[in-house]
């Protein structure tokens, strides 16, 4: 099924699973990515596994043909246009906010502001800009009150391991909780060296997904 929503600057596409569920995911993309991309449409696939029914969007800048992000309000707002607009079409028992990167990003900004959604789901969580680990995003962190699980790999140049881990040493564990990818990097892809394969990654996350029951599916 596919729609679009209307917003300031222009027509943003919609895209979901045909069927239904009673948990739909609202997946957003990164920075450089968009709603096709590879590492998106394989999240997407990991969360269709557990039995969620899965959104993807392409922000405002994408659909005009621009690479450079638009301002976070600018985010924050189509984001929020395609949560009542899923909301209105789909009507789930369980609404989670969710994205890779960026779009993990703009979803936790939002809930900071106030939980408008069931839960929170963070892919690749970027923690600070690559090479600039003093420039960290944690300030509206403790503001959330969703309940939110984060999946960060180990070797995730946006996500220093041990800056991330003091940060949510400060947050609430009935509300945040962290699980790191070993060997992974931002896109969840793994050296040969390390032994492992994207499809051993896929099954962690799967496993991950089902036993903190974040997503409400089972």
């Amino acid at each position: 099924m596919t729609w679009t929503v209307a917003i300031n600057g222009g027509d943003i596409p919609v895209q979901t699973d045909e069927g239904s569920s009673r948990t739909v995911v609202i997946l957003a993309h990164g920075a450089g990515s968009h709603m096709d991309q590879k590492t998106v449409v394989w999240l997407a696939g990991l969360l269709r596994e557990v039995g969620a029914q899965v959104v993807r969007f392409n922000f405002l800048y994408r659909t005009l043909g621009r690479g450079v992000p638009d301002r976070m309000p600018v985010l924050m707002n189509t984001y929020r246009a395609v949560a009542e607009s899923v909301r209105n079409r789909l009507n789930p028992q369980r609404l989670i906010l969710a994205g890779h990167s960026m779009g993990g990003r703009v979803a936790s900004m939002i809930e900071a502001e106030g939980q408008t959604a069931d839960g929170l789901l963070l892919f690749g969580y970027p923690l600070h800009p690559p090479n600039q680990p003093e420039k960290l995003r944690v300030v509206h962190l403790a503001a959330i009150r969703t309940p939110t699980l984060q999946l960060n790999g180990t070797e995730d140049p946006l996500c220093t391991r041990e800056l991330m881990d003091q940060a949510v040493a400060t947050l609430d564990p009935s509300i945040w909780r962290l699980h790191w990818i070993e060997h992974a990097d931002h896109s969840y892809g793994v050296r040969k060296a390390s032994g492992r394969t994207q499809a051993d990654v896929g099954r962690e996350i799967v496993s991950v997904l089902e036993s903190s029951g974040s997503l409400g599916t089972r």
